[in-house]
């Protein structure tokens, strides 16, 4: 089993004893035994003094929810959210701590939120002279890099700092790379994990699955939210609300038969089958209405679901123009926010082909895979294979 950062505090003792902590955390921050890390601190005698909390909070608001300020019920530390008044900690936030700690499990995919909130709390440390420790934890969908590059016109809070969309890095590592990107004035950093290699996707890991985020919930969640997430910018149902979000996808105007056999013709991915399906979400878009659509099954780990949801997504554009709606967010296009640049509206309008499209993103995912080189932590492969 990989050993995580966390998991790693007892033997580290000398770089927390007698330091007051702020803790960056959720309830994804558990060690191999799924004991929390607030509790893995406290029971280590660290002297956690603040918590602070990304979107979702500590305990798992729904998508979106805005999260107030709070006291951890148990420990009586006061908890800041970043995730509704604020997305960055304030020097009043920073006053009586000599450290800051990031341990949140992520997903490997660029509009994720959480990195950018450990990019804000990295840029609030520096400002303030407070180093930042990053426990590190799996990318689950190991180091695979794919996908455009942020354009940062567009730069947000689902999306910046010129990442590519599946950026193959852990969190670790994505500190390194913000360090050097954003020319940060810190002392950084991480404690590895010990076993893993970066190929290693999370299956391999031996860890059991830490639900992330409300709707992710499995690692099968996880890697069709590779593309799968686009469809927030539609009024399409991603699945959330159901028990498969990112593998279902409909809505209550479409013809499942109808679509099935369109996509029947237009995907041929081996590492994938699919099949009609109706569904009915409890929460989020077409809450208690029910939607047709279909259901993608995972058949390898090795599945790149981002042309498939591209397909999907212009299938349903080109069958029904007149229903199919695209939503904007904070004055600009979603769909740009999440795909990066204008080039994903130029293929489903029809000015580039999927092909010209994925050749344009392999490029700037190269480039991004050599630009991150260096900031790299672990072998590609096991070294004892």
């Amino acid at each position: 089993m990989v050993r995580l950062g966390i998991d790693q505090i007892g033997e580290r003792e000398s770089l927390f004893k007698g330091k007051r902590i702020g803790l960056i955390t959720n309830y994804s921050g558990v060690d191999s035994r799924l004991i929390d890390d607030t509790t893995c601190f406290m029971e280590a005698g660290l002297n956690v003094c603040k918590l602070f909390t990304p979107e979702h909070g500590l305990y798992g608001a729904m998508d979106g929810a805005s999260v107030t300020d709070s006291v951890h019920p148990k420990y009586k530390i006061p908890m800041i959210s970043l995730y509704g008044g604020k997305l960055k900690p304030d020097t009043e936030d920073l006053q009586d701590l000599d450290l800051l700690v990031y341990d949140i499990q992520d997903v490997g995919m660029r509009y994720y939120t959480y990195i950018y909130t450990l990019a804000n709390c990295m840029m609030a440390a520096g400002e303030a002279g407070l180093p930042l420790m990053v426990l590190d934890r799996p990318d689950p969908l190991g180091d695979t890099v794919s996908g455009n590059r942020m354009n940062p016109a567009y730069d947000c809070f689902v999306g910046a700092h010129q990442l590519a969309t599946r950026y193959g890095l852990t969190a670790g590592e994505v500190g390194r790379y913000f360090k050097h990107h954003l020319d940060l004035d810190i002392d950084y950093q991480v404690i590895p994990m010990k076993g893993y290699y970066s190929s290693m996707k999370w299956p391999k890991t031996g860890q059991l699955w830490n639900l992330p985020s409300p709707s992710i919930h499995t690692f099968h969640s996880a890697l069709c939210y590779v593309g799968g997430c686009f469809f927030e910018a539609t009024n399409i149902s991603e699945g959330r609300g159901t028990a498969a979000p990112f593998q279902i996808y409909g809505a209550p105007f479409v013809n499942m038969d109808d679509l099935f056999a369109v996509l029947k013709e237009r995907i041929h991915d081996p590492n994938l089958a699919f099949r009609t399906r109706a569904f009915t979400p409890f929460w989020s878009k077409h809450q208690g209405k029910t939607c047709f659509g279909v259901e993608f099954i995972l058949l390898s780990d090795e599945l790149d679901f981002m042309p498939t949801a591209l397909v999907l997504m212009k299938t349903l554009l080109d069958m029904y123009p007149d229903q199919f709606e695209f939503r904007s967010y904070a004055d600009v296009s979603r769909l740009t926010s999440l795909s990066g640049d204008t080039s994903c509206d130029d293929y489903l309008q029809g000015k580039i082909s999927l092909k010209e499209l994925m050749e344009s993103w392999d490029a700037q995912a190269g480039e991004f895979e050599e630009e991150v080189r260096p900031f790299r932590l672990y072998s590609k492969e096991d070294p004892n294979q």
